[in-house]
């Protein structure tokens, strides 16, 4: 507390000194920006008003300003349908399961990378697993359609390995839908998410290592004792920093690959809202699930950025 308030202090004494000096904000810079802020203003502040619609019995014909009020008969409605739990559940599962993953894995990666002294290689391999990510889920998805299909090249691959008896059903199954969906996340996004861990390996002093090597620690010990330990911080900021996005669960991806047959494994709150909404006209009730997503992503990004600032020192305020 007292360290923010000298910072304050300090902050004020060389405004009030630049101000002395004849220092004149460049205005001119925060004008460039203006394009990018109206940007957001438009499309991503003023569309809030529509939320109104959560608390009305919306009529298109009507229009917000004319339709009439119900209060929360949508979020009592939302609250008593069996299948609104069933939908948080699915996007809790896959939203936890993707974060998880691609800490784990992205972590380790980037360790066992950090030990190819090649450069040449390491730079390939790099580049490789990184190429899944500037795919769109658009064309993943008819890849993962084409080759996970009864008939396709991986249940064939399987047939002949372990002589399967009938194909699996990838797309069709809710459990194997569940798995497909979760790693074939964590394929397209841990290339992507290792590079932030390789940023920070970047950052470790090497007098570290030079002086465990004098020590006679080899390369298992210098990993355990300096490179994890220096990793931990931005792995806690990366790992808080998720929870923001525990009720995303990748509209794309799902919307894409699902089908009406794994609705109930496989449904989360975005396609959700898309169907209730835009499908079977339920304005009201869709924007008020929606809202309720909104407010727990609200509160899960608060509480993020203030387990990144307690255990890491991140923040951006």
């Amino acid at each position: 507390m007292e360290e923010n308030t000298l910072r304050k202090a300090d902050f004020k004494a060389v405004r009030k000194s630049e101000k002395r000096k004849g220092y004149k904000i460049p205005w001119t810079l925060h004008l460039m920006v203006l394009p990018a802020v109206l940007l957001v203003f438009v499309f991503s502040y003023l569309p809030m008003s529509g939320f109104v619609m959560a608390f009305q019995d919306y009529k298109a014909a009507l229009g917000i300003t004319g339709s009439p009020w119900v209060g929360l008969k949508h979020f009592r409605f939302m609250f008593e349908n069996d299948y609104f739990v069933k939908i948080i559940g699915n996007t809790v599962l896959f939203a936890c399961s993707k974060v998880l993953l691609n800490l784990i894995i992205p972590f380790t990666f980037a360790l066992l990378l950090n030990e190819v002294r090649h450069m040449g290689y390491k730079r390939s391999i790099q580049t490789l697993v990184y190429l899944p990510h500037f795919l769109s889920w658009v064309i993943l998805s008819g890849i993962l359609i084409d080759l996970l299909s009864q008939t396709g090249i991986v249940n064939q691959f399987l047939t002949f390995l372990f002589d399967l008896k009938k194909p699996i059903f990838f797309l069709g199954d809710g459990t194997w839908f569940r798995l497909t969906i979760i790693f074939s996340d964590v394929w397209k996004e841990f290339g992507f998410n290792t590079i932030i861990f390789l940023a920070a390996l970047a950052g470790i002093n090497p007098s570290l290592y030079e002086a465990a090597e004098v020590d006679g620690a080899g390369r298992f010990k210098q990993t355990m004792s300096i490179t994890i330990p220096s990793l931990v911080p931005i792995l806690i900021v990366v790992a808080t920093l998720a929870l923001g996005n525990v009720m995303n669960a990748n509209f794309d991806q799902v919307f894409n690959l699902y089908s009406p047959m794994i609705y109930q494994q496989g449904d989360i709150i975005d396609t959700f809202v898309y169907r209730e909404g835009l499908l079977s006209g339920q304005f009201s009730f869709a924007t008020a699930v929606s809202l309720f997503k909104s407010m727990i992503s609200l509160i899960l990004i608060i509480i993020s950025y203030r387990l990144a600032f307690k255990f890491a020192g991140y923040r951006i305020f």
